[in-house]
C-alpha cells in the first residue's frame, strides 16, 4: 500500500488504455490533455501511512526570512559539501504527522425500517477509525509557513508538525491546490530556521541533487543522487490530472519524503520531492520550486487557486500520427496537416467551445509563436490570465483561421 497513491489507487497506466486500445493515437491525446481534469494520479506520491487504508497524505509574498535562511553554499572540491548543506538546510526541515477520521458506511438496505424489525440489534453499527500518515516539509518563513504536498494534508481533521529539534506545533492549512499538489502550512512560532529558495529554471540534468526527508517514518534521511532530466510533463509520469512539468532525479525518494525538499550542491532548494513510480527503481519526480512557490504565493493570498484552462483534449502531430488517425475508420477525422497541435475533442461550454475551436483544428501559432507540442499550450495557458485573450491560428479543412480564446478558471469538475 506505500506505493499507491490514496485517491485511487490505480496501478500506473491501468485506468485509460482499455478505453483507447484500439486507437493508440486517442489514448496519447487523452494524457496530453493537461488542461482537462484527468482521472486521478496514479503514482506514489512518497506518503507513510499508518493504517491499511492509507490515509491521504494531502496540503502575498513567502515574506522569507532571511536572516535565518541558510547561505547558499558553493562545493568547489570540498568533499564535505553535502555535509554542510544538511547542517545548514537539514534544522529548516519538518515532519508534518496527519490524522483524520473515517466512518464506516453501512449500505443503505440496513437503514430500512423493514429491515431493522426483522434482524434488529443483529445488524453492524456504523463505526469509527483512525488514519494516520506521515510526510515531510521546509519552513520558508521565520514566522512558521510551512511548504508541502496537498496530499499530504488532504482530508486532514488534525496536522502537527515536528522540527529537528524535537519541538511539536499544531498546524494549520492555509490552503491547497490539488492540481499542483503544492500546500501551505502554519504553526504559531517565531525565529524559526528557514530554506533558501533557489532557481529551478535554469537546471541542467547531471547537477547534483540533495533529497532531506523522513520516508517511512525515518525522520531526517538525507539521499543523495543527480538531476535525471527536467519537464517531465504530467502524462509522462502518469499524472494527465496535474498541471506540473516536474523535475526527474535518482536521489532516493520513499513514502515518506512527500513535501520534502529538493536541493542542489549550495543548500538551495531547487523543487518538492512529490511522487514515484511503482516498481521503478532510482526514478523521483519533484515539483520545480518556481511553480510551487507561485502556487504558494496564491494560498497565503488567498487560501485558493484559479487555474486558467480552455478545456480541450490535444495531441502534438506528426506525419506518424497523421497517418495513424487517417488510417483509423473510428477516428472521426481527417488530419492535412504534418505539424501542430491537434484538437482531439472539445468540451461542452468550455472557453474553447465558445470561441469556436472544434474537434479536428490544428493549432499552428499561439499568441504569435509557433506551437509543435501539448506541452507548450499548455505552458501558455497556465501563464495567461483568466478573461484574457489568447491568440490561436489554426488550420481547419485546409483553411487558415485566427481565434480568439478568453480562459476561464478551471472547474472543480470537468464532466
Amino acid at each position: 500500500m506505500q506505493n499507491q497513491i490514496p485517491d485511487g489507487n490505480h496501478p500506473l497506466n491501468s485506468n485509460s488504455d482499455a478505453k483507447y486500445r484500439k486507437a493508440p493515437w486517442k489514448k496519447a491525446a487523452a494524457s496530453l490533455s493537461l488542461v482537462l481534469l484527468g482521472s486521478g494520479m496514479t503514482l506514489a506520491g512518497g506518503y507513510l501511512a499508518n493504517h491499511p487504508s492509507q490515509v491521504s497524505e494531502s496540503a502575498s509574498n513567502l515574506a522569507l526570512s532571511r536572516v535565518n535562511a541558510a547561505p547558499p553554499i558553493v562545493p568547489g572540491t570540498d568533499p564535505n559539501f553535502v555535509t554542510q548543506v544538511v547542517q545548514k538546510v537539514g534544522p529548516a526541515v519538518v515532519r508534518i504527522n496527519s490524522s483524520r477520521t473515517v466512518r464506516t458506511q453501512l449500505p443503505e438496505e440496513f437503514n430500512d425500517p423493514l429491515f431493522r424489525r426483522f434482524f434488529g440489534s443483529q445488524l453492524p453499527e456504523a463505526q469509527q477509525r483512525v488514519e494516520r500518515g506521515t510526510g515531510s516539509g521546509f519552513i520558508i518563513s521565520g514566522d512558521g509557513r510551512i511548504l508541502t504536498n496537498a496530499h499530504v494534508v488532504d482530508g486532514a481533521d488534525t496536522v502537527t508538525v515536528v522540527l529537528k529539534d524535537g519541538r511539536s506545533f499544531q498546524g494549520k492549512v492555509l490552503g491547497k491546490d490539488e492540481l499542483t499538489d503544492v500546500a501551505v502550512v502554519k504553526i504559531q512560532a517565531s525565529n524559526l530556521p528557514t530554506v533558501t529558495l533557489g532557481n529551478s529554471e535554469q537546471l541542467q540534468p547531471g547537477e547534483w541533487a540533495i533529497a532531506i526527508g523522513n520516508p517511512l517514518g525515518l525522520d531526517n534521511t538525507v539521499t543523495t543522487g543527480i538531476i535525471s532530466a527536467t519537464g517531465r510533463s504530467s502524462n509522462q509520469i502518469g499524472a494527465a490530472d496535474k498541471r506540473v512539468e516536474f523535475i526527474q532525479t535518482d536521489a532516493a525518494i520513499n513514502p515518506g519524503n512527500s513535501g520534502g525538499p529538493l536541493l542542489n550542491a549550495r543548500g538551495e532548494v531547487i523543487a518538492m520531492n512529490t511522487a514515484i513510480i511503482q516498481g521503478a527503481q532510482g526514478i523521483g519526480f519533484a515539483i520545480p520550486i518556481a511553480t510551487a512557490q507561485r502556487i504558494a504565493n496564491q494560498l497565503i493570498s488567498t487560501g485558493r487557486v484559479e487555474h486558467p484552462y480552455l478545456g480541450i483534449q490535444m495531441i502534438g502531430l506528426t506525419p506518424q500520427l497523421k497517418q495513424n488517425i487517417n488510417s483509423d475508420p473510428n477516428s472521426n477525422l481527417t488530419i492535412n496537416e504534418d505539424k501542430g497541435v491537434l484538437v482531439v475533442k472539445v468540451m461542452p461550454n468550455s472557453p474553447a467551445a465558445k470561441a469556436g475551436l472544434r474537434a479536428g483544428d490544428v493549432i499552428q501559432k499561439l499568441e504569435g509563436n509557433t506551437i509543435t507540442d501539448a506541452g507548450s499550450v499548455q505552458r501558455v495557458v497556465d501563464s495567461s490570465q483568466i478573461g484574457g485573450d489568447l491568440r490561436l491560428e489554426l488550420r481547419r479543412n485546409g483553411q487558415t483561421l485566427n481565434l480568439s480564446v478568453r480562459p476561464g478558471a478551471f472547474p472543480s469538475q470537468v464532466q
